[in-house]
């Protein structure tokens, strides 16, 4: 039986890993195969509420309150902690499994890779990327790691054209018997209770984060309403971070009472969709005051109530900049809505006419800082759509929801996806690891078991972190003198990373007092030596005999 350390989001938390760790944790959970250890992001180690899971749960977070006090004074260090990168290790000893499952943000698993641990487990990294060119740490991490999946097609065809193929997508899930189409009779009822008939009603859920295209979504809103005078757009998302919502409404000019969302109470769990009037209001439903808010990832709607919220709608449009996977655009398939998606990133993905969709056209832009290439959703495109959508016949409308739903439950629910990640992990080697590194790390280990077999030479910085960057100007002209031989460079294990990366370095090694001897490296008397030729740069004294390399170097001067 393996036993996977599954890290990502809490499979509690209401976000897009938290609810596909739920979906996934359930599945693995049900075949009975498995050993499972949930890691649990945003709650610390030893969470008493951890208990109540029917699998072993442990949060990432540390407990020691002399450790989070220092983490405090450094950012940089308490963001890594964040993501569960000060207890992994701890975690990794602890639970000794057979596969580690990182599911976040590909930043979450910063130099994971050059753990002890790594390499001698099975690994499995299944992120988020959202973006072209790909993000570096995502081009670092594949070849690094023995299984590599990302959410959305694009990353798996641009990571492939770079040479990695041990690169696949396996999309996020979605719980297909949570959202579902309601009967008419049940929908009419629904926009009763919420003071609505027969408007044309245009859905957005989302998180309000600024790569969510709301000022787009709203000019093409208004575009759209001169043609259809009785459109209402719903904003399910909480009004209080983001984007100023209402900011936008007066800007655009548009009629308040046309901007609907979603309210919810803390209290009594009940919830209404209308205008928004400010945040902390009166319950209608318990009478408690102050209760009320727009719905947020702290205290919000459940599966049932948001699978009704989807009921209400016409039409689901999600305009956005990037993304890595759009749940709320499969939630919406999953209730038969045409869905009208931007043809960018992992939108590609689900704009397409066989998924139910029609896509939404953009224009280029690029990200200050990163230049990545972003999407700006076109306003007409947004209208042109909604209206195909309005004019479109029920019936074709309807079969088109039905396939929308039945391509979704073939690709993003959690059956399909648990299917093939299950199909992954079995086809898994079994391991045979002590998950003793800290004596590993200090048995002396021979030069001789570190080389393969071939000609050799040895470059030697140690340090310093301007050096040993220098020094890979240096690998491409060695490489043109001596195209046979295999490069190795000695460093500092914390300089690793300034080299190691070079196409022509075969091999970098942790540098020791030991490699300064010219004579160790190339051989001496009776003693062959390691390398054909050794170069030591930072050592050039006479001191070291570091120029003769048994007379077989090259020069690139002509003498004459």
């Amino acid at each position: 039986m393996k036993r996977i350390l599954f890290h990502s989001n809490s499979s509690k938390a209401f976000t897009g890993f938290g609810k596909n760790a739920k979906n996934i944790l359930r599945y693995l959970y049900k075949t009975g195969k498995y050993e499972i250890i949930e890691f649990a992001n945003g709650l610390q180690w030893g969470h008493p509420s951890l208990k109540l899971r029917p699998w072993q749960a442990e949060g990432s977070l540390p407990n020691n309150p002399q450790v989070i006090k220092a983490l405090n004074g450094d950012p940089q260090k308490a963001r890594i902690a964040g993501y569960g990168g000060q207890m992994i290790d701890t975690a990794i000893k602890e639970f000794k499994p057979d596969l580690y499952l990182g599911v976040e943000d590909i930043w979450a698993f910063t130099d994971y890779w050059k753990k002890p641990w790594w390499d001698k487990i099975n690994n499995m990294i299944w992120t988020t990327l959202d973006s072209q060119p790909i993000l570096p740490q995502a081009v670092e991490a594949a070849p690094k790691t023995k299984h590599f999946y990302s959410w959305a097609s694009f990353a798996e065809r641009d990571l492939k054209e770079m040479g990695h193929d041990n690169v696949g997508t396996l999309h996020g899930s979605v719980e297909a018997e949570d959202f579902y189409k309601l009967t008419k009779e049940r929908k009419k009822e629904l926009r009763k209770k919420f003071g609505l008939s027969d408007e044309f009603i245009v859905g957005f859920v989302f998180r309000n984060q600024l790569r969510k295209s709301v000022p787009n979504l709203m000019e093409g809103f208004k575009i759209f309403k001169k043609e259809c005078p009785n459109a209402k757009l719903l904003l399910h998302t909480h009004w209080s971070e983001g984007w100023d919502i209402p900011r936008l409404i007066e800007e655009k000019n548009l009629n308040k009472q046309d901007i609907l969302t979603t309210y919810y109470c803390s209290d009594c769990g009940e919830y209404e969709v209308r205008p928004f009037t400010g945040q902390e209001q009166k319950c209608r439903f318990c009478g408690s005051e102050k209760s009320l808010n727009t719905t947020n990832i702290k205290a919000g709607v459940d599966e049932d109530q948001l699978n009704e919220i989807y009921n209400l709608m016409d039409v689901y449009c999600h305009p956005f900049t990037s993304g890595g996977m759009e749940i709320p655009i499969f939630e919406a398939k999953m209730t038969e809505l045409i869905t009208l998606v931007t043809n960018y990133s992992c939108g590609e993905d689900s704009c397409t006419t066989e998924s139910g969709s029609f896509p939404l056209d953009w224009s280029e832009y690029r990200e200050p800082g990163t230049q990545f290439i972003k999407a700006s959703t076109y306003p007409s495109s947004i209208a042109k759509q909604l209206k195909k959508v309005w004019q479109m016949n029920k019936e074709k409308a309807a079969q088109m929801g039905a396939r929308a739903r039945q391509w979704t439950i073939d690709n993003y629910s959690t059956e399909a996806v648990g299917k093939k990640l299950e199909s992954i992990i079995d086809a898994m080697p079994e391991i045979d690891y002590d998950f003793d590194w800290e004596n590993e790390q200090k048995k002396k280990t021979s030069l001789e078991d570190l080389l393969d077999d071939g000609d050799r030479i040895a470059v030697v910085m140690p340090a310093s972190a301007i050096d040993v960057l220098s020094i890979n100007s240096l690998i491409d002209n060695l490489n043109t003198l001596y195209p046979s031989h295999d490069i190795y460079v000695f460093t500092a294990p914390k300089f690793f990373d300034h080299i190691e990366d070079h196409p022509l370095v075969h091999k970098v090694l942790a540098y020791s007092t030991e490699i300064d001897n010219l004579h160790l490296l190339e051989g001496s008397g009776d003693h062959k030596g390691f390398f054909d030729i050794a170069f030591l740069p930072h050592y050039g004294t006479q001191r070291f005999h570091n120029y003769h390399h048994n007379g077989i170097d090259k020069t690139q001067f002509e003498l004459h």
